[in-house]
């Protein structure tokens, strides 16, 4: 069987579920409170709900207490749509292109943001998702899956179908002179497969930092915040095949076509992994005057090393292949693997013409190339990730400030980087909700999110002819916060 194809199978498993709750970097959420998605430029807002994006802002909050607690409901599907010859050899679904539908779902991402302020200082923190926050299931597999199946089994299965049958015709009574007679002219009717795929991923961030009013109208945050992620990766591949037995007259028997278990090319895997990490930010803003005011962050490169524990069934034939091990190397128990967080830079505006109008504008580039993968995958990418923003709010009357928003996400990825499981597309996505001022210590916000993805299509050489994968997704997220002042 071809090693090497059988270990390229279950290569998803290391990225899959990446980044549920979307919007940001590879492996970055910047969706980290409700005000983010009615009215996502907050890069230079003046705001309890801008602690993520701008700390240095919060500087200039009244003295007190602040707190934002908030709760985002995100859906998501992940839809690649295969093409490839030896797909119609598929028993069940005798077609060159197969879909493969992923779903992912986090039904709870929390996050609350805290800063205490006095004279010209503030202390500050927040927990939240910094990466991760839900589950994405493939309940039939992916299409990596089964071409490996498909090119494997059609290669290596004919020469010793003979043999494998011989042994099922001595279960069913032939004697076992006879069964390797009427087992010789057997044929290779094709395949099938029973897989499923699930990958987990949640990067808990812990911030505190604190700001420092230089001047009345600058100041600067310096924080650091701890990152834990836990991922869980676990799924199978169940084949089968097909056969025909020709009729033989001589020895009585009269044909018979079937399915055949291949439980020894099965595989399995269950892997757990967690790390822990440190991420060094500063912050500044500036306050113009009072209509303008500016901002920037930066967040140092996460080191991060991912500790597997892993449960895996690996046919021998793969496991002893030097191209596969290296290839499933990432999944060996015990192992660190690295999945390091790329720096962030970012800065941002919000210009206010009016008392009760207020337009934004923001920037984030994060530093892929440079944020050590597994394999150095981080060379596969072509540029560094860029997003755009802007944004607009509107005290439409006392009670009530209305917001509407867009941004614009930019991957540099090649084709080599696209996979199953580890795909990102540029998108664009679009913003609303309100603020309701339910009292003067207390505002609520509601927002929802909606990301419109550009489809891409990728197709790669293989020895059984073009393997064609059209990418596919779709991000909904909506959410409620409640903001209090004390």
């Amino acid at each position: 069987m071809r090693k090497v194809l059988m270990a390229a199978a279950i290569l998803g498993f290391a990225f899959s579920a990446n980044n549920t709750v979307k919007a940001g970097g590879l492996v970055t959420n910047s969706n980290q409170n409700v005000s983010f998605l009615r009215q996502m430029s907050q890069d230079g807002i003046i705001d309890i709900t801008g602690l993520y994006l701008n700390p240095a802002g919060t500087a200039f909050l009244k003295d007190g207490w602040h707190v934002s607690a908030n709760w985002q409901f995100a859906t998501q599907s992940r839809d690649i749509t295969t093409t490839f010859p030896l797909f119609a050899q598929n028993l069940d679904n005798p077609t060159t292109t197969h879909k493969f539908e992923g779903d992912a779902l986090a039904p709870v991402v929390p996050s609350i943001h805290v800063s205490y302020n006095k004279g010209k200082w503030s202390v500050n923190g927040n927990l939240s998702l910094g990466g991760g926050g839900g589950k994405c299931e493939f309940d039939q597999g992916i299409g990596s899956f089964e071409a490996a199946y498909a090119g494997a089994l059609a290669t290596n299965v004919p020469a010793a179908l003979p043999t494998l049958l011989t042994s099922k015709l001595i279960e069913a009574g032939i004697p076992a002179a006879a069964a390797p007679t009427i087992a010789a002219p057997a044929t290779y009717d094709g395949y099938s497969l029973n897989s499923y795929m699930k990958g987990r991923q949640y990067y808990f961030g812990l911030s505190a930092g604190a700001t420092y009013k230089f001047l009345d109208n600058l100041a600067g945050y310096v924080g650091l915040r701890a990152v834990y992620a836990t991922c869980n990766y676990n799924g199978f591949v169940e084949p089968s095949i097909g056969y025909t037995i020709p009729a033989n007259a001589g020895l009585g028997f009269p044909g018979t076509t079937g399915r055949a278990d291949m439980a020894s090319y099965g595989i399995d895997l269950n892997c757990d992994q967690t790390g822990f990490g440190l991420t060094p930010i500063l912050g500044i803003d500036y306050k113009i005057n009072k209509h303008w005011n500016i901002a920037a962050r930066f967040e140092a490169e996460t080191k991060l090393r991912l500790k597997n524990k892993t449960e895996a069934r690996i046919p021998a034939m793969v496991a002893a292949n030097p191209s596969a091990t290296a290839l499933l190397g990432q999944f060996d128990d015990g192992k660190k693997v690295p999945a390091n967080i790329p720096a962030i830079l970012s800065a941002g505006a919000q210009y206010s013409p009016i008392e009760k109008v207020r337009i934004m504008a923001g920037w984030h580039y994060y530093f892929d190339k440079a944020a050590k993968q597994y394999n150095g995958k981080q060379h596969l990418i072509d540029k560094n990730t860029q997003e755009f923003s802007a944004g607009a709010e509107w005290d439409c009357c006392k009670w009530v400030t209305v917001s509407g928003s867009w941004q614009n996400t930019r991957y540099g990825l090649s084709d080599a980087y696209m996979n199953d499981l580890s795909f990102n597309l540029s998108n664009n996505m679009l913003g609303v909700g309100v603020r309701v001022h339910a009292s003067k210590k207390v505002d609520v916000d509601a927002g929802y999110m909606h990301t419109f993805y550009k489809d891409r299509t990728v197709t790669t050489a293989t020895a059984a002819g073009a393997k064609t994968d059209k990418y596919e997704r779709t991000n909904k997220v909506f959410g409620v916060g409640v903001n209090v002042n004390f």
